[in-house]
C-alpha cells in the first residue's frame, strides 16, 4: 500500500518536497534569463545572449565604446533584422568599416542570418559598460602567424585601417588557435 505523500494517482496530497514552488533553491545565474526576458523582449533582444556575449562578438576594444540597443525584425520574420547599436566617438567610423565582419560574427552567434544591417546611434554608452568588459588577455601570435598576417595586410594603404584589421586578424587567429588546441 502506498503512503499518503507518494501516490499522486489516487488523489492523495503531494509531499512537502513536491509542493514547493520552483522545486527549491536555484543559482542566481539560472534565474537571470527569466528576470531579463521581458525587458530584453521589448527591445527585440529576447534571448539576451547578444548583450551578454557582446565583448566576445565584437572584441573588447569595440565593446568598450558601443553596445547593442535593440534588434528590429521585419513583421513576422526572425531574420533580416536591423541591429541598433549605441556607439561613442570614433568607434562609429570603425564600426562602419567593419560592418560586414561584425554582421558575420553576429549572425554566427545566432546561427542564422538574424541581422542584415547595423544602425548606429551616436551617444555615449552607460559608464558601467566599459567597467563590465573583462576579456582575458589574448595569447601572443606565433612568428609564422604574424608574418602571414603582415603579408595579407601589406596591400592596405591606410595605416589606421591596417591597424584595425591587424587587431581583428590577430584576435581571429588567436581564437582559432585556442579552439584547435581544445580539439
Amino acid at each position: 500500500m502506498a503512503t499518503k505523500g507518494t501516490d499522486k494517482s489516487k488523489g492523495a496530497k503531494p509531499s512537502f518536497k513536491d509542493a514547493r514552488r520552483g522545486g527549491g533553491p536555484r543559482a542566481l545565474a539560472a534565474n537571470i534569463p527569466d528576470i531579463t526576458k521581458k525587458t530584453f523582449g521589448k527591445r527585440g533582444l529576447a534571448e539576451g545572449g547578444l548583450i551578454s556575449d557582446w565583448a566576445r562578438i565584437v572584441g573588447p576594444e569595440l565593446a568598450a565604446s558601443c553596445q547593442p540597443e535593440r534588434l528590429a525584425h521585419p513583421r513576422r520574420e526572425r531574420s533580416g533584422g536591423t541591429l541598433h547599436i549605441r556607439v561613442y566617438g570614433g568607434a562609429a567610423t570603425e564600426l562602419q568599416h567593419l560592418e560586414p565582419l561584425i554582421l558575420e560574427r553576429i549572425n554566427g552567434h545566432f546561427g542564422y542570418r538574424a541581422v542584415e544591417k547595423l544602425r548606429l546611434i551616436h551617444s555615449p554608452p552607460p559608464t558601467s559598460l566599459s567597467e563590465n568588459v573583462t576579456e582575458p588577455p589574448p595569447t601572443p601570435l606565433s612568428q609564422r602567424q604574424k608574418t602571414g598576417l603582415d603579408d595579407l595586410l601589406s596591400r592596405v594603404e591606410d595605416p589606421e585601417l591596417r591597424a584595425s584589421l591587424a587587431r581583428i586578424g590577430a584576435a581571429i587567429l588567436t581564437r582559432d588557435s585556442e579552439n584547435s588546441d581544445k580539439d
